[in-house]
């Protein structure tokens, strides 16, 4: 091993960095915040990480907020002095739909900058302040040395980022903790892990989110009701 990393010093670097995954290098399972969803639960091997950076690839209104909010009313709940921040979101916070759900509204705090250095230090200042427990940021592009920072931020303020993006926006491999891609679904939304640490990416796989709103999902089991024929009618 040492002669390897010897002939490869960009290999070395990256280890050291921790840039580097390895298959000898697992992460044990059920561990992480729950999501709320069983599914997404699986996938994860037990949940969403307690603190870090999570890249959420996403369309702008296929439910990828209410995904999150079950996972951060459950760390408002454990952290009740500690703020949810919402920064730089393209739609307007529905304050209605987040008490109804169970959100202490005074915890809520959402931020629009109007340029977008100040997206990002607002962002970082929230994650390292100690007083947030999530971060929400809408953001179209990143560096590698921007998230690197975020990631820092979010270590020493025992935080979680979750940064939702356009799927179609640049392709670069960020340094994140987790990365998710969503789509629409009938039954709610369909997810793909696409980053994680201590494990390959899976298969594609559908989230119900008909526990929380039914009216916006299909029944898991719902079938298509198929009508008889006028011949057999008339028989």
């Amino acid at each position: 091993q040492y002669i390897y990393d010897l002939m490869h010093p960009t290999i070395s670097y990256l280890k050291h960095k921790n840039l580097l995954w390895q298959a000898s290098h697992t992460q044990p399972t059920g561990h992480g915040q729950h999501t709320g969803f069983k599914e997404l639960d699986n996938a994860l091997q037990g949940g969403f990480p307690e603190y870090g950076v999570i890249d959420i690839r996403s369309q702008i209104g296929i439910g990828e907020l209410r995904l999150l909010l079950p996972s951060i009313l459950t760390r408002q709940q454990q952290k009740p002095t500690e703020l949810v921040t919402f920064i730089a979101p393209p739609l307007s916070i529905n304050s209605e739909m987040l008490a109804e759900f169970g959100f202490a509204l005074d915890q809520v705090m959402v931020v629009q900058p109007l340029l977008n250095k100040q997206v990002l230090w607002s962002t970082e200042q929230s994650l390292k302040s100690g007083c947030c427990h999530s971060v929400v940021l809408w953001h179209a592009s990143l560096s590698v040395t921007q998230v690197k920072r975020l990631q820092v931020a979010a270590e020493k303020g025992q935080c979680l980022l979750f940064i939702v993006r356009q799927p179609q926006q640049e392709h670069i491999s960020l340094p994140v903790t987790l990365g998710i891609q969503l789509s629409p679904s009938k039954v709610g939304i369909k997810a793909q892990i696409t980053k994680r640490k201590g494990s390959w990416s899976n298969a594609s796989f559908n989230v119900y989110m008909g526990a929380y709103w039914p009216e916006l999902s299909q029944s898991e089991d719902s079938k298509v009701l198929t009508f008889p024929s006028r011949a057999s009618r008339a028989g």
